[in-house]
């Protein structure tokens, strides 16, 4: 070995700084970047339900106790969460959770109570329902046979409008809006896929396509106002009901069914008239008939082929939980199935039980499969149960706060008002409001005002809050009002001013149909003329 000294030399790696240095123009820019993603407008109303909840603990005073300041502030809150959608609408729907206890409103037990009642049953036994329906594709063979029924020979524009309209309806019926216009657009758009693409179409095939995409989400709305499992709505309004006056004769299935399927069928009538003036020509029929005839139809129900015994299985259960629901509570001279257990059973009894029977009846398809199973429910939309359950909770803290009373005060001004004026301008406001939110959030936001009202006036609260409710379902006039209207405005047949055109109209009609039938039809139905108990 040699006695030369061996030098190391130092690798340049050793002279980087162990932390990294920053240019002061880049920090700048990063810090910069990093306050506009905070001070974004989401964030701005994420804080603000927070915000306002504050303000109003700070410097609003009632007359009532501390409880009706705080309950104003936590709806404060709630509500600009679920106006702005700052935070998903199933976690909004859930704050009443633990905003009630910790704001002294109610306890955590009872404030749960109002997320699982028998509305809340009633709803997820039709969820479960709604996908059988829709797994074994029933909605489809019902549709096409119906179109097939009547698409008329020679081919008749205004006939086959009313078929995909009228079939439109009766699917939303059972199922929720959203569900039935996801169900029959595609059956729609095939149908209206036969025609020639845009430049190729003629200015009546042009007409047609808007009127039937219009039709469809349309009718969705309007077969939701006519049943109890339409609409969340409905449910909102029979569950404060409920909440307000439990002594009351509840509004069943068939209550309800005896008022909204008259009410919807005018509205109806009134939908197909404005559809065929706005987009059915004279010449339309010689137009369509080279695309369209009842041999294409046949063709489509051909390839669905014969009903296997599990679509005719969910057909029947579904068939008997109409029948159950419909006979559960009749007339008081007849008084249905219901008094054989003391008026202990509800409507979300018999869904549930029917619901049930799904999960035990086989399928004969492959052995040991039954008709549904838990991974066919993973559908089910939560978000729509938990707003139910909000809603609920609301209407219980309004009133066990003291809030209501602090409300009825401040609304005596009202007690001189003749209701023929005020019926329409509740319905008027309501179908405004519910064009910029969600139909269940604007039922849970003024049932509750709506009742004060009634009690301010003196009438029965019902005479307000059906006006209310189904105003709220009156969102005709753009895209966003509620999700049905989205799944049409997507096909790219129609645009707003499609939806101007006729959503004016058929608003018009269906604010003076409610606003007659209401203190005539529905005073019979819902007894109206007669007092309840707990309204003073």
């Amino acid at each position: 070995m040699s006695g030369d000294r061996i030098v190391h030399e130092i690798p340049d790696d050793t002279k980087t700084p162990l932390l990294p240095l920053h240019d002061p123009i880049q920090r700048s820019r990063s810090f910069y970047s990093s306050l506009k993603s905070i001070f974004t407008l989401k964030n701005f109303f994420i804080i603000l339900g927070p915000l306002l909840c504050t303000i109003i603990c700070l410097f609003v005073r009632l007359d009532g106790p501390v409880t009706s300041r705080n309950m104003l502030a936590v709806l404060a809150w709630v509500f600009a969460w679920w106006l702005t959608e700052a935070v998903p609408m199933p976690i909004t729907s859930m704050a009443p959770l633990f905003l009630f206890p910790l704001f002294g409103i109610a306890s955590a037990d009872d404030v749960a109570h109002s997320y699982m009642d028998d509305v809340i049953a009633l709803v997820l036994g039709s969820f479960i329902l709604a996908l059988a329906v829709e797994h074994y594709n029933i909605h489809r063979r019902l549709a096409l046979n119906i179109t097939l029924l009547f698409c008329g020979e020679p081919l008749n524009p205004p006939l086959l409008l009313l078929g995909i309209c009228a079939t439109s309806a009766f699917v939303s019926m059972w199922m929720h809006n959203c569900a039935a216009a996801l169900m029959m657009m595609p059956v729609a758009t095939g149908i209206l896929q036969r025609f020639p693409a845009d430049s190729g179409k003629s200015d009546s095939v042009n007409k047609f396509c808007r009127a039937v995409v219009l039709g469809v989400i349309y009718s969705v709305a309007i077969g939701g106002m006519t049943t109890l499992t339409g609409t969340g709505v409905n449910l909102i309004l029979v569950g404060m009901w409920k909440s307000y006056f439990p002594q009351a004769n509840p509004i069943s299935f068939n209550t309800w069914f005896f008022f909204g399927f008259p009410l919807a069928l005018v509205i109806f009538v009134a939908l197909w008239c404005i559809l065929c003036l706005l987009y059915c020509s004279k010449d339309s029929g010689s137009a369509l008939a080279s695309y369209l005839d009842k041999a294409h139809l046949r063709k489509e129900l051909e390839l669905l082929g014969p009903m296997a015994f599990a679509e005719k299985m969910v057909l029947a259960v579904f068939s008997i939980l109409i029948i159950l629901w419909m006979t559960r509570s009749i007339t008081d001279d007849i008084p249905g199935w219901g008094a054989l257990f003391n008026g202990r059973a509800g409507d979300g009894t018999v869904s549930v039980m029917m619901a049930t029977l799904l999960f035990i009846i086989p399928n004969k398809k492959q052995e040991g499969e039954k008709l549904m199973d838990w991974n066919k429910c993973k559908k089910i939309p939560w978000s729509i149960i938990l707003l139910l359950g909000a809603g609920f909770a609301i209407a219980d803290g309004v009133r066990s706060s003291g809030l209501a009373d602090d409300l009825s005060e401040t609304l005596a001004f009202l007690e001189e008002a003749p209701y023929l004026a005020i019926a329409p301008a509740v319905c008027l406001i309501s179908g405004t409001i519910t064009e910029f939110t969600s139909n269940n959030s604007t039922t849970t936001l003024v049932l509750p005002l709506l009742i004060q009202i009634a009690k301010t006036m003196r009438v029965h609260p019902l005479l307000l809050m059906v006006p209310g409710a189904i105003g709220a379902q009156f969102s005709f006039l753009l895209p966003t009002g509620t999700p049905s209207n989205i799944v049409g405005f997507t096909t790219g047949h129609i645009e707003i001013k499609d939806m101007f055109m006729t959503g004016i109209p058929l608003k018009i009609v269906g604010i003076a149909a409610l606003s007659f039938l209401m203190p005539t039809l529905g005073a019979y139905v819902f007894g109206t003329d007669e007092p309840i108990q707990d309204f003073t």
